[in-house]
């Protein structure tokens, strides 16, 4: 016994040294020298992010006349995709956020209509500012259910979600002075054929 704990003490440590030189990182800068797009690549998986997301990538179209947020610096635009694979796991999220001068009820028609195309649209009203809540599935939860459930607290913030808790569509829609300021996210977990 004695032995078989000294070689994992040893052995251990070189495993893990060789999967961190298998390792590889490339990361992709944009006109400004600031980080644009990251891709980690090990035996176990991978992880790749990227600010280059569009609304083709969510499956949503964006209200006609929105215009990009942008970041703080102004370059870019508030926007994210991220893969993370692994034989185990996978998990991709899309995100974009627009502003529009129509007021909230107009962009909540909108997308009540566009969203039905994936199936029945949750009405969910929250008081939280600027991100939308995603449910993901849990092998430990209780709750096996898929279905997707309102967890606002009657906010005048208003998500559209649509799917389950492995592949959902949600808009994020808050008033933004007289216009309105709205997400877009897609979310799609391990279980599914395409990702």
């Amino acid at each position: 016994m004695r032995s078989l704990q000294y070689s994992v003490r040893y052995i251990f440590p070189l495993l893990l040294m060789a999967l961190l030189a298998a390792c590889s990182v490339n990361v992709h800068k944009d006109k400004s020298g600031e980080d644009k797009k990251v891709d980690i690549d090990t035996p176990l998986g991978g992880i790749h992010v990227s600010n280059d997301a569009d609304a083709r990538d969510v499956g949503i179209a964006v209200y006609p006349g929105a215009t990009p947020v942008q970041k703080n610096d102004g370059d870019d635009n508030k926007s994210a995709n991220v893969n993370i694979s692994s034989g185990y796991f996978r998990l991709k999220v899309v995100a974009l956020e627009y502003h529009s001068e129509d007021a909230p009820e107009k962009v909540l028609a909108f997308y009540k209509k566009e969203l039905k195309r994936y199936g029945d649209v949750l009405e969910c009203h929250t008081s939280k500012h600027g991100n939308a809540s995603v449910e993901l599935s849990k092998d430990d939860s209780q709750d096996n259910s898929k279905e997707l459930k309102c967890e606002g607290d009657g906010g005048k913030n208003i998500e559209l979600k649509v799917g389950t808790r492995d592949k959902q569509h949600v808009v994020s829609i808050e008033p933004d002075g007289k216009g309105s300021k709205f997400a877009l996210v897609f979310v799609q977990t391990r279980g599914q054929e395409t990702i």
